[in-house]
């Protein structure tokens, strides 16, 4: 599974990057590929290309603020939660992900 998305947090500093790392080992660990965009204080980090968000299966906002470029992932399935919960349950996010992925490849 491709997993791209957004992590960005009111402060823009730890829970944006806490919440990025959580999100990638727990990918990995799960035979996942994904990258994850980080939009804080200074600046967007990581940005995702059109190619990655076009390959991606879904696209994860953990996120606590609006963020700049969402029009980017119209057309994709997104799941969006708060920073906290990237960062509490990785790997049920990612559960999560799995599910919905599968659901929309039945229909």
């Amino acid at each position: 599974m491709k997993i791209v998305g957004v992590a960005a947090c009111t402060v823009g500093i730890a829970h944006t990057y806490i919440a990025q790392e959580k999100l990638e080992n727990a990918a990995k660990k799960a035979g996942y590929e994904i990258q994850i965009e980080t939009q804080g204080t200074i600046g967007v980090e990581n940005e995702l290309t059109q190619a990655q968000i076009e390959d991606a299966d879904i696209v994860i906002l953990a996120i606590d603020v609006k963020i700049s470029g969402r029009e980017r992932f119209d057309g994709k399935r997104i799941i969006q939660v708060p920073t906290d919960v990237a960062i509490k349950s990785p790997n049920k996010l990612l559960e999560k992900a799995k599910e919905v992925v599968a659901e929309n490849s039945a229909n």
